[in-house]
């Protein structure tokens, strides 16, 4: 039992490292998936490292909302983050927060966490969210990870390391841009150019 436990440490430090920088979409579900492979598969240690990883990965988003908060006077300028305030109290809001935290590749509950934090939204139901989601996640990834890592790393001829590091860099990259990105007005735009498609319903005319 006492290597488990030290697994599990290690994945949970790597975890909430991977996640607690904004637009770093570090996989660390692949990180997970290498120590599964090292202890064995066993569903005892499947339950465990997904758990554990999950709580890494919903602590970190507890970290970038204080840092927020702390930040809050210079995000506040941000477009984006005054959005988010705006829709942090509804229904919806924590609704899209728990898909963001589903998705894979791109970190976009950091987006949500920093406006979020940057507003005072509230953070315990946001973090029981994030933490469900981030367990649904977990499960996922890294029993489909499990078993294709190795044919895709062979595939191509990368170390499954080296595979990570590439696609950490990757969504930096992407994420820096999306933030950039004036989502109120690419909204507003695809709203625009769908009323302008529809076309106007004919008045009907009587003498």
């Amino acid at each position: 039992m006492e290597p488990l436990v030290w697994v599990l440490a290690v994945v949970f430090v790597f975890s909430f490292l991977s996640n607690v920088s904004p637009f770093v979409g570090a996989s660390y579900t692949l990180f997970a998936v290498l120590y599964l492979t090292l202890i064995g598969p066993t569903p005892i240690n499947f339950v465990a490292i997904v758990i554990v990883s999950a709580g890494g990965a919903a602590a970190a988003k507890v970290a970038i909302y204080f840092g927020a908060f702390g930040l809050r006077g210079f995000l506040l300028k941000n477009r984006n983050v005054r959005l988010i305030g705006r829709y942090s109290a509804t229904e919806a809001f924590y609704l899209i927060l728990f898909v963001t935290a589903l998705l894979p590749i791109f970190p976009f509950d950091d987006y949500i966490y920093i406006g979020a934090g940057a507003t005072s939204a509230s953070l315990t139901l946001m973090s029981a969210v994030t933490l469900l989601a981030k367990v649904v996640k977990s499960g996922v990834e890294i029993a489909l990870e499990y078993t294709i890592l190795r044919d895709l790393s062979e595939f191509f001829g990368i170390h499954r390391l080296d595979l990570t590091l590439i696609l950490t860099g990757v969504f930096i990259v992407l994420g820096i841009a999306i933030y950039k990105l004036d989502w109120e007005g690419v909204y507003r735009r695809i709203r625009g150019n769908r009323n302008a498609a529809t076309p106007a319903t004919p008045i009907a005319v009587t003498s």
